[in-house]
């Protein structure tokens, strides 16, 4: 068994999941949320491309919302900063998320400058949960006013600290987080009040039958997705903020109150799957 199997074994045969037929109340919406299955900790979402980790034989439990329809890993989002650094976000990160240093950044910074062209040299932009930065990096080598943070990465920094931004995005960043509430807060905060949120996330809407949900490549344990999203749950995250928010396509989506001029593009052509 390796060390991290050995670890993981200790840590929950200390308690750390509990009886599968309990109740947790919903990090989004407060409602009752039950017992929805499990998968093998090692499991990755390099497992959509034929690559395997061996089985920790550590399960870990998600439980789904009954209102909202949120999907979440109770005990995970328990764990410290340490915690997840140890068993997350450690050396072997890269195995299951190769794309993360340079691949996901190139792409996203190119869909950026394509998105919004000269108008992103003239605004302020955040690079939410930017992790080691790469992505605010390339856009500032393009003349972008970038800035990045991450609350995990940056850990001697607050986000009042930051001031406030006219376009966030957060690649990546929604299905990591322990707390949806506190994020899609703190973003808010960022934010001015005519500014732009660009995020990235997979929504499980549409996924058949619990058994095949959590065969679903995207309920990866090992790369931290602890926080699966339906549209319902976006919608009340939404309201809490006094947001709107549409699907711009698959697992891409923004939030706005007020439209600002140089993102008016963006939400120019009717989407059948507008949020609230």
């Amino acid at each position: 068994m390796s060390l991290l199997s050995s670890l993981l074994t200790q840590y929950f045969r200390k308690g750390a999941v509990g009886g599968t037929h309990r109740q947790e109340p919903c990090p989004v919406c407060g409602a009752s949320s039950s017992s929805y299955g499990a998968v093998d900790f090692n499991k990755s979402c390099e497992e959509l491309r034929g690559k395997f980790l061996p089985p920790s034989n550590v399960s870990i439990a998600y439980y789904q919302c009954k209102d909202c329809g949120f999907c979440f890993a109770p005990e995970i989002a328990k764990w410290s900063l340490a915690e997840f650094e140890e068993r997350i976000y450690n050396k072997d990160y890269v195995l299951v998320d190769p794309d993360y240093a340079e691949a996901r950044p190139q792409s996203n910074a190119g869909s950026l400058m394509s998105m919004f062209g000269n108008q992103g040299l003239s605004i302020r932009h955040l690079d939410y949960g930017g992790g080691n930065g790469r992505l605010s990096q390339l856009l500032g080598q393009q003349g972008w006013n970038s800035s990045s943070y991450d609350p995990f990465v940056d850990r001697s920094m607050r986000a009042e600290q930051l001031g406030q931004f006219d376009l966030i995005t957060a690649f990546e960043v929604f299905e990591h987080v322990p707390n949806p509430k506190e994020l899609v807060r703190e973003v808010s905060s960022l934010l001015v009040p005519d500014g732009f949120v660009l995020f990235s996330t997979v929504l499980s809407d549409g996924i058949p039958g619990s058994y095949e949900r959590l065969k679903w490549w995207y309920a990866s344990p090992r790369n931290g997705h602890i926080s699966l999203f339906s549209r319902q749950s976006l919608n009340v995250l939404a309201r809490e903020n006094d947001f709107q928010w549409r699907s711009l396509a698959d697992g891409l989506h923004c939030m706005w109150r007020s439209v600002p001029e140089w993102a008016a593009h963006m939400l120019s052509a009717k989407n059948p799957a507008d949020g609230y």
